[in-house]
This record gives structure tokens, sequence and C-alpha cells, in this order.
């Protein structure tokens, strides 16, 4: 198998990739190349998480929904084919190598040529692969935007709120009121000329003016005039495919980082007759993009909020800034409230609830316990403190209705408990692919206990037992009280290496 300098598996890649669909649907082009230095990470950028998913996994789940259409082009680079695995492959999505970082005009440029050969490529969505707060709905508002502008590209823009000075990211360049000579700018006032980078506006010599022709006429700004623009661009683009083909091969590397700066489009857009339109998002958090992990963090609090928000007058959320609900499970939640007039579901502080897990009505999980993967929590079920609940991605564990899980239990694999249970503190039960574990209704386990893929029948009483693939059968004595299981220990192992000291 064939790799480049960095590393990648170009096979891989390949076999990662699907073909696009080639009936004049948009594409989305997610540039998920760069490592993130300032991250201070082994692992890439785009594999941080934002409220569980990874950044570049949330963008193409974003893109997908907002412009209804599976058609993709990811562009990878450093850890390229840990970035592709991790998005997946899937229908109508190509993964495509950025050799070298060269700017977002490289990464541009490798995108179209992996488009060369379909015949029907019209509108092209090019997004950050590390704004991992984008929504569908506002990709949706953008896409229609372009379509009524009648533009040959259009910017997706943030108004920077503060000081603008301290924006690092690219300004908006409008038209002002009057050129350079202090004529009325007319029909052309507010229109994009073109976005400067924040390290090109620094270079510029103190003192000096910026001048920028459009439209045949010059347009002059200070420094200071520059960096307090307030309008940045997000890095979000909706252009035409031919107007990009065309014109790719003009952009240079002429600026303070010696990168093809994507933004450069713009000016040569303008020069060549293209209009270039632009529009401030509605959802300034829905553009942020993130470089150190404090802004991750930051992006994450932000998501959990949102969740609260979606959750809060449908079940009790005791903490709202110490909880993890995932996607799915936030979903299904919703799911229930249509469903039943209320859901009395109580969740106590710091619990986290993974993709995967299934409540229903009347469930009661307690301080600090983590459920992750296939588990489905029946009716009226409570979960004390600190339990650990999980399975493996294959694995189905459920609980019955009307259970009580006791603080500190360990719950694990393939396993299924009957209602009315009662797993009280220091049980430790697991069952696997092989040895499934079943437990059956109003049976109770106590005491230090293990369990491991065993078949325990109904109404049982188990306390201080180890037992591992055992079946355990109901049994009435002639008193008519059932049978129950103490002090069942296996024969101990190893005597014959112990010794005295």
């Amino acid at each position: 198998m064939s790799a480049d300098t960095n590393g990648a598996n170009i096979e891989k890649l390949v076999n990662l990739s699907d073909s696009l669909e080639d009936n004049g649907q948009p594409v989305a082009i997610i540039l998920a190349a760069g490592h993130g230095k300032r991250i201070k990470s082994e692992r890439s950028k785009m594999l941080h998480e934002i409220w569980g998913v990874t950044t570049v996994v949330r963008v193409a789940e974003s893109a997908a929904k907002g412009l209804e259409s599976e058609n993709q082009v990811i562009i990878v680079g450093i850890k390229a084919n840990e970035v592709a695995e991790t998005a997946g492959k899937a229908q109508h999505r190509i993964f495509v190598l950025q050799k070298e970082q060269k700017g977002t005009g490289d990464a541009a440029r490798e995108a179209l040529n992996a488009l060369t050969g379909y015949k029907n490529i019209d509108d092209l969505f090019i997004l950050p692969g590390d704004m991992g707060l984008i929504t569908a709905e506002v990709i949706a508002a953008f896409k229609n935007g372009f379509k009524v502008s009648k533009c040959g590209m259009k910017i997706l823009t943030g108004i920077y709120h503060g000081d603008p000075s301290g924006n690092t990211y690219g300004r908006i360049i409008r038209v002002p009121a009057k050129d350079k000579d202090g004529h009325n700018s007319g029909d052309d006032y507010a229109k994009v000329i073109e976005i400067k980078e924040h390290k090109d506006i620094l270079a510029i010599p103190d003192g000096y003016c910026y001048i920028v022709d459009y439209n045949e006429r010059s347009y002059s700004f200070s420094k200071d005039q520059l960096l307090k623009i307030d309008e940045y661009n997000t890095g979000i683009y909706a252009v035409k495919y031919n107007y990009l083909k065309k014109h790719i091969g003009d952009i240079t590397s002429d600026n303070v980082q010696g990168e093809l700066y994507l933004t450069d489009i713009i000016s040569i857009f303008n020069k060549n007759g293209i209009a270039v339109g632009a529009d401030p998002v509605d959802d300034d958090n829905a553009v942020i993009g993130f470089n150190v992990k404090s802004v991750l963090k930051e992006m994450d609090g932000i998501y959990r909020k949102k969740v609260y928000e979606q959750l809060r007058d449908i079940i009790v959320i005791e903490d709202e800034d110490n909880f993890f609900i995932a996607d799915e499970v936030v979903e299904q939640i919703l799911a229930l409230d249509k469903q039943f007039p209320s859901l009395d579901i109580y969740l106590q502080k710091g619990v986290h609830l993974s993709k995967g897990v299934k409540l229903n009505r009347g469930v009661s999980i307690w301080t600090n316990t983590n459920i992750r993967g296939n588990v489905e929590i029946g009716e009226g079920t409570i979960i004390q403190d600190n339990v650990s609940i999980r399975t493996y991605p294959h694995q189905q564990l459920y609980i019955g209705n009307n259970c009580i899980i006791m603080r500190g239990d360990i719950i694990k694999g393939n396993l299924r408990i009957g209602d009315n249970t009662r797993i009280e503190s220091g049980v430790n039960m697991t069952g696997s692919d092989e040895y499934p574990t079943v437990i059956g209704n109003n049976v109770t386990i106590k005491g230090t206990t293990y369990i491991f893929g065993c078949v325990i029948e109904d109404d049982l009483f188990i306390e201080h037992s180890v037992l591992k693939c055992k079946k355990v059968e109901r049994t009435v004595k002639k008193d008519g009280a059932i049978q129950p299981v103490r002090w069942v220990m296996p024969q101990p192992q190893g005597l014959d290496i112990i010794s005295d000291l």
C-alpha cells in the first residue's frame, strides 16, 4: 500500500470514498487537513469532540442536513487516515488528501481536482472542519440566501462583539460611503470588496493607507480603520463551481503567511465582474472555530446550554452545568415527550448518558452515574449514585421496570434484568457475548457479589456470592419459602504458591 510523505495511506482513503451523485445537488467541501498546533495535542484538531462527537463529524452531519445533499468532499492532511476513519465511509462522500498544508486556496484546488469528470456540479459550500457548533438550520438559511442572491459567491460573516482590534479573523472590507477622492460611492456602497487577513493588516506600516480598487474606483483605508472593522469572515462560503474552477489558478501566495488564501478569490471575482455577497449569521455561536483548548471547552459549554434549554421543561436536570446527554438520547426524550403528557425523568448532578442509552418514564438517575452503550432502562427504575453501566457497541443491556440499582454497582455487557429487581450496593455483574447474564423478575442481589454469565430465575435472593456461568433455579422449600443463595464461593486457586512468612 502506498503512502504520502505524511504517512497517509492512499488506498485506505480510496476505500473509504464513494462517488458523488452527479445530479446538480450541492457539494459540501469540508476543510479538515490542518493539525492545529495551538491545540497542543498529538490528536488532530478535527478529532477533538464537541459534546461527545468529533468536530469534523458534526460539520459533515450538519452540512448534509442543511444542504439536503449527501455530496461531500472532505479534505484531509495531517493524521489523514485517523480523520477519514473517524468521519467514516458514507454514501456520496469523497476523501481528498492535501499533501502539504499550503492554505485554504490550495485545499479548494485539491477539492476541485477531485470533481473533475462530474458534469452537473453547480453549487459548492465550503466549511471549516473545526466549526463543530454549526447547525443544519444556519447552513440551510445560507443555502437559500445564496440561491436568491444570484451571486457567484456568498460569504457567511459574523459580527465581532467587543473591541474589534482584538479580533484575529479576516475583516470584511465593504465599499465605504466615499471613495478616496471624496466622491459618493453610489450603488456600490456596502458591496464586498475583499477579505483582509488580520496578519496582513498588522503588516501594513503605521501611517500608510491601504488603497484598493473596486469597479474602477479607488478606496482608501487606514490601518486603524481596517482593524476596527467588526464584520469578520467565518470561513464559510458558497460559490459557483464553474467560476471557482476558472479562477482558482489566479490565487497567489503573496502574503505574510506565504499561503494560498481562498479569500483572495473575492477580489479576483470582483475584477472579473462576478458578484460577491455577504450575509451576517443570525447565531454567532454557530460559527465559532477553535485553535486552543479553552475555546473548545467554551464550545462544549455552549452545546450543553443548548441541550439544557431543549430539555429543562420536559425532564428535571438537577445541575445545568454538570451533565451529559448524547444527541440521540435527547432526540429520544423529545419523542417520548410527544407521546406522553408527562415523563417524570429525574437526573441528578454529573449524570452521563452516552449514545445508545434509552430512557423510559419515571426513571431516576442519581449523582455521578455513568451509562454508556446500548442500555435501555425501564419505567420507574431508580439508579443510585456512582453506578457504572456499559456495553460494547454490539451488545445489549436491559434493566426492567421498577428496579433499584444501588450505589456503586457495576453492570456491563450482554445482560438483562427483569422487573421489580433490586441490586444492592457492592454488586458487580457482567454478561459476555458467549455467556449473557439473565436476571429474573423480583430478584434481590446484595452484599459483595459477583455474577458472570449466569441465568437467575424469578423471586430469588442472592447474597455474598460469586457465581460464574451458573443457572440458579427458583426452588420452593416445604414451608413455602423460596430457597435463598448465600456465601457461594468458588474453590480457591493458587494455594500451592502461598505460605506463611
